[in-house]
């Protein structure tokens, strides 16, 4: 490793030939399958994720139209128990956490000048891990056998007495072999934030999206563990004949919703904080200033981290427990709005005391800040025990965690969207288009769910099928369909859009948007290395400081390669003031990590059919296992 002074921006042609060569992959199938680096790994999870959210929004639009009015017969009883189980499930598990941890594999390595992420091979067995689970929940629900007790699976509808089918016994399964993967995930971006930031990125001057990465992986590493707690105890009921949810034999249904929302209502916050450190992110480049209260924003985040863990309560309200925890529960979610609107106040200043450009990332940010709200005042009115008892499994509570997920997640991921296409793809969007279809969502979306609050009003419970005319709920009903349906238009549009510029957009500059992070640094789309030169941060933002300041280094780069000897790897630096440290050597591509994840998928799904398969995955998780760590051969010294 050697320092370089101004000359060396611009690195000689010899490095960059040399880092191609390491950090470049074949150009086949198996190359594709075998590429490990955190951006192909990225893509695949973005990809995949997007794939989901398209089968879960199906699934709503089909739910939407049997509701549209009373007495219709799209689905059946079942179909629709079915149906609605699998749009939670998709939406909550398939979609939205893997597409926010997707979003934060790609961007955090750039954003804090590192070449890849901590541990490579363990990134690309997340996603196959991944992967597998989702093909597998979704194989049992085209063949007419999914999970039908919906996305929480209470019991005792979901115990074997009133589901005896397999389909939750694959929900049971899936689901706690999918959060391997966002174990996985969490570990490699809290160590890759920890130790593979540049040199000069003290905690300071971290950028507030890498920040909310930081803040949801760290809850994913508490909240994950009490699903597959509880998932495995009632896989363990189902298929073994134990009896922790069974009254009747000592165990108690209550304990399955306790397990189940102490991870369910953090799941909210985890796929929320990554879309507030967007909107911090397109807020700060489009108001053209620095943003207002970054530590602010920073312990908001935090705050909100340490809040979530302390209200799962209210999502059981109704079922009997003792004053005092009401009390308690009541006011931990109305407190969690504070650190929210900390947010939102830092956001309005900046744009305020800022030079706003309204184009189309900064519109969806806006969008997001009155959905989310929106969805924020009905969050404090269900807080309140006296209100909801009276609106508990009612449309209302359906729209209002619709205002909030919907405002929280996918509307900033728009506005990301948008914001960062032209630094991955290397094209711009139409921004004409990309206007248009802002405007048919945000109208759609609140034609489709607004109505819901007056339903769950006037007294539709969630979850039913159909109703009768004598209800009056037809009209409200039909307005709601024809707003999804708009909705959907709109998310086609941006399909559309982002199809065609990826095409024949207008070629993009490193930096079109004139943005502040170190990621804009680089050619678009990025090259495989990253960086040349692991950059040197003086600045909370990087490429808006005219200059280093006066007494820092004249360092300006750090060459990390051997023309001799080059192999894969970035700098390792301190936990909090990111001082060099030492190499970290990265491991290359390989097929060993989708074998394991295929190993694994045989011993825990396979476990469902006859236990042959525990002992055959076993044998073949061994194999793969030792193929993965076998040391690569060494190369003769001349």
């Amino acid at each position: 490793m050697s320092a370089a002074g101004p000359a060396a921006i611009a690195p000689s042609d010899a490095i960059r030939a040399a880092l191609e060569r390491v950090w470049g992959r074949e150009r086949s199938f198996v190359g594709a399958l075998s590429a490990v680096n955190h951006r192909a790994v990225a893509t695949r999870y973005m990809v995949t994720a997007a794939v989901f959210f398209v089968l879960g929004g199906i699934q709503a639009l089909v739910i939407r139209t049997q509701l549209a009015q009373p007495g219709l017969e799209v689905l059946g009883p079942e179909a629709y128990n079915q149906f609605f189980t699998m749009h939670g499930t998709t939406m909550m598990f398939l979609f939205a956490v893997p597409m926010m941890e997707g979003i934060g594999m790609y961007l955090i390595p750039l954003m804090i000048g590192a070449r890849d992420m901590a541990f490579p091979r363990l990134n690309a067995f997340g996603y196959w891990v991944y992967l597998f689970a989702g093909v597998t929940l979704y194989l049992s629900f085209f063949v007419g056998n999914g999970p039908d007790s919906g996305w929480f699976n209470y019991v005792p509808l979901a115990g074997k007495s009133f589901a005896s089918g397999s389909g939750i016994d694959f929900w049971v399964t899936t689901i706690t072999f999918l959060e391997v993967a966002a174990l996985v995930a969490a570990i490699e971006i809290v160590v890759t934030v920890m130790k593979l930031r540049a040199p000069g990125m003290a905690m300071h001057r971290v950028p507030l999206f890498v920040w909310s990465q930081l803040v949801m992986a760290v809850m994913i590493l508490f909240a994950m563990p009490p699903l597959i707690l509880a998932s495995l105890m009632l896989g363990l009921d189902r298929m073994t004949g134990t009896h922790f949810f069974n009254v009747g034999a000592g165990g108690d249904p209550v304990l399955w919703q306790h397990l189940f929302w102490v991870f369910g209502h953090p799941e909210v916050y985890i796929i929320l904080l990554p879309a507030l450190g967007i909107v911090s992110s397109v807020v700060t480049v489009f108001a053209r200033r620095r943003i207002v209260g970054y530590s602010l924003i920073v312990l908001s985040m935090i705050a909100i981290g340490f809040l979530s863990f302390g209200l799962w309560i209210h999502h059981m309200f109704t079922v009997g427990l003792p004053a005092m925890g009401l009390t308690f529960f009541a006011a931990a979610s109305m407190m969690i709005a504070v650190p929210s609107g900390v947010q939102i106040f830092c956001w309005l200043a900046t744009l305020w005391l800022g030079r706003p450009s309204l184009k189309t990332p900064l519109l969806y940010v806006l969008g997001f800040v009155f959905v989310f709200v929106a969805g924020g005042l009905t969050g404090v009115m269900v807080a309140a025990v006296p209100f909801d008892w009276q609106v508990h499994d009612s449309h209302f509570v359906v729209a209002h965690f619709h205002y909030v997920l919907i405002g929280g997640a996918v509307f900033p991921f728009l506005a990301g969207l948008h914001f960062w296409f032209p630094k991955v793809v290397g094209r711009t969007m139409h921004e004409g288009l990309g206007k248009l279809a802002f405007w048919i969502v945000f109208v759609g979306f609140n034609i489709t769910f607004f109505p819901l609050h007056q339903l769950g009003m006037e007294g539709m419970p969630r979850r039913v099928y159909t109703y009768l005319p004598e209800t009056g709920w037809g009209f409200l009903n039909l307005v709601s369909t024809a707003g999804a349906y708009l909705l959907t238009l709109g998310l086609l549009l941006v399909l559309w859009n982002v199809y065609r510029s990826a095409r024949s957009g207008a070629s993009a500059s490193a930096n079109p948007w004139n943005a502040d992070t170190l990621e804009w640094s680089i050619a678009s789309p990025p090259p495989v290395f990253n960086f040349a030169e692991i950059p040197v941060v003086h600045d909370r933002h990087p490429l808006w400081s005219a200059a280093a300041p006066d007494d820092a280094p004249e360092l300006v780069g750090l060459e990390l390669i051997d023309l001799e000897r080059p192999r894969r790897e970035t700098l390792a630096t301190t936990v909090l003031d990111a001082q060099p440290a030492s190499r970290r050597v990265l491991p290359g591509p390989t097929l060993w990590p989708m074998a394991l994840a295929a190993s694994v998928a045989v011993l825990v799904i396979g476990s469902m059919i006859d236990l042959w398969f525990v002992a055959i995955g076993a044998v073949l998780t061994i194999i793969s296992m030792i193929g993965w760590l076998r040391p690569p051969r060494r190369e003769a010294l001349p």
